[in-house]
């Protein structure tokens, strides 16, 4: 059993601790103790229990109550904070921690216990999303895969077979397989697309900034939108599944402003900073307008979180979103 036991809590940061138990018990046992005392000194005194001395033992018995009121609220205050720090707990926004300061030892133990709980939650939920992200990946590079050698090869066939069948065909079929021609490069155009964005193999060969400017070219093209780009070539040393991230990232923000924005045009912009690689994607549309994140936004979040970036997303200081993504330097990283 790992962290300090209920007995031992006191020994703590060398401060002396008090189990909430006891301090409830000897707060009120003063108060019983206490109460019975002044009605027997008052009666002594009196020699006898007039109207007086029961003002007398109800004004004691009054500021008594105050006392114990004021006691306990201050050691059941920190289970209240308790309660409200954990309505606030995401896992989709690691890093925040419980800090209560209290002399009292359930307290305490219970700070240090849901910390390393939620500890060792954001590091099971960072597993589980490595696992889950590298099995999407292998299972989109083989899909892309498939796509390339087994539909691409055999649309490009049949290509080859409707230019030759139209070669020899007659003037009044020419023009019909002419025009399933057309439908079929255009088929082998979508396929060919599909299967790049499934697997970017510019990621592999042209680097994260050649990979980005390329995206950004031809999801402008497909999707009508003007793009700016300012994307810089001098960035820090970054792992692959840092550049995957930022890449799939800036992918599905492009996706979201042209299925949900309305915007006919994106600024798009990496660079690096003193405190890492800064990927920002904003439009001109009509903003978040109080829309709850969907999958989508939910997924760059937990491929954020993978690497341990900061993701944000706001509505843009006049109009439009701001898709703001911070990746920590190498040295950063290394030494966290």
């Amino acid at each position: 059993m790992t962290g300090p036991s209920w007995a031992g809590a006191h020994r703590r940061s060398g401060k002396r601790l008090t189990p909430l138990f006891w301090r409830v018990l000897i707060t009120n046992t003063v108060v019983l103790f206490l109460a019975p005392l002044a009605v027997g000194y008052v009666a002594e005194t009196r020699g006898n229990f007039a109207a007086g001395a029961a003002l007398v033992v109800a004004a004691h018995l009054l500021v008594l109550w105050v006392l114990n009121f004021y006691f306990l609220r201050g050691a059941f205050t920190p289970l209240r904070k308790l309660q409200e720090f954990a309505d606030r707990v995401d896992l989709l926004h690691p890093g925040r921690r419980l800090e209560l300061k209290s002399r009292t030892a359930e307290v305490v133990v219970l700070t240090d216990a849901i910390n390393r709980m939620l500890a060792r939650l954001e590091h099971e939920q960072r597993s589980s999303t490595r696992r889950a992200v590298a099995a999407q990946e292998s299972e989109r590079k083989r899909i892309a895969q498939e796509l390339h050698d087994e539909v691409g090869q055999t649309l490009t066939a049949v290509l080859l077979e409707l230019d030759q069948a139209a070669r020899r065909a007659p003037d009044e079929l020419r023009e019909r397989l002419r025009e399933t021609m057309s439908r079929a490069r255009a088929s082998l155009e979508d396929v060919r697309r599909i299967a790049v964005e499934l697997r970017p193999e510019a990621l592999d060969e042209l680097g994260l900034p050649g990979a980005l400017i390329t995206l950004c070219d031809r999801f402008g093209e497909c999707a009508g939108i003007r793009i700016e780009r300012d994307v810089a070539r001098d960035l820090p040393g970054l792992t692959e599944e840092k550049e995957l991230v930022i890449y799939r990232i800036g992918q599905e923000a492009l996706t979201n402003v042209a299925r949900h924005s309305g915007s006919e045009e994106a600024h798009v912009s990496l660079r690096s900073g003193e405190d890492g690689v800064w990927l920002e994607v904003a439009d001109e549309g009509h903003g978040l307008t109080g829309a709850a994140p969907g999958t989508g936004v939910i997924g760059m979040r937990e491929r954020a979180n993978l690497v341990g970036a900061s993701l944000s997303i706001a509505d843009g200081p006049e109009r439009g979103t701001i898709v703001r993504l911070v990746v920590p330097a190498p040295a950063e990283a290394d030494g966290a």
